[in-house]
């Protein structure tokens, strides 16, 4: 069965979304960060909670460090944290404050070395965030073209001992629109990395449509503080 991971965005220690990774689309919502985390924690289908420091994505550095890790003593479900993460020391701070995994994206795009080396010092508890349009990678907060091609990256790493890749498509990111079923699909085919939806994800019938294409787990961020989604969900 897929599993459920709700998403809190953070700017300014604050519970935002943003629509199509654009800094000037942030929107804060009516739970706090603390509310969320709490409240999501009461579903036993959500088997972990997904963080990601906006401003840091973008900085290129760790932001919300102190804020998460208050974050942390709050609930007891398992926390993944991503945005601004581009040292080993980052990762380690991170873990020795009790954050079960670690997200990375621009810096180890563009360095697989690094990523390899980050992958086999900690083993399934690294996720890479590939986010594009469709194919088409950026990096540095959604504001930079890579150049590279999502397959492509996709044999390139196919080896590591990551937890998982999470693909997002900008194009469907904070729109309620539904995420990309067929790349999606195809990237779990391609490899045998865990495969992690995000962007778009708008109710249960796109939850059952994921799991149905073998995808591992789904984040959902906006349809997720609407009560409705959780209806029937224990």
């Amino acid at each position: 069965m897929i599993k459920l991971w709700p998403a809190i965005d953070l700017i300014n220690a604050t519970s935002v979304r943003l629509t199509e990774g654009k800094y000037d689309s942030e929107e804060k919502m009516a739970r706090s960060a603390e509310e969320s985390i709490m409240y999501y924690s009461q579903f036993e289908c959500v088997d972990r909670v997904h963080i990601v420091d906006l401003i840091g994505a973008k900085q290129r550095t760790s932001v919300e460090q102190d804020y998460i890790k208050t974050l942390r003593q709050l609930t007891s479900k398992p926390i993944e944290v991503g945005g601004g993460i581009r040292t080993v020391e980052t990762i380690e701070a991170y873990f020795k404050h009790g954050i079960e995994y670690c997200i990375v994206g621009t810096k180890a795009i563009q360095d697989l070395d690094w990523l390899a080396k980050i992958a086999k010092q900690f083993p399934n508890r690294i996720y890479l965030s590939v986010d594009a349009y469709k194919r088409a990678i950026k990096i540095n907060g959604w504001e930079q073209d890579a150049q590279l091609d999502l397959f492509e990256l996709v044999d390139k790493i196919n080896h590591l001992p990551l937890g998982g890749l999470i693909y997002t498509d900008i194009s469907k990111d904070g729109r309620l629109s539904g995420p990309n079923f067929e790349i999606t699909g195809k990237l779990v085919q391609q490899t045998n990395i865990p495969i992690i939806a995000s962007g778009g994800i708008r109710n249960k019938d796109d939850i059952k449509q994921l799991d149905a294409l073998n995808v591992y787990a789904a984040i959902v961020g906006k349809a997720a503080h609407n009560p409705q989604f959780w209806e029937g969900l224990s």
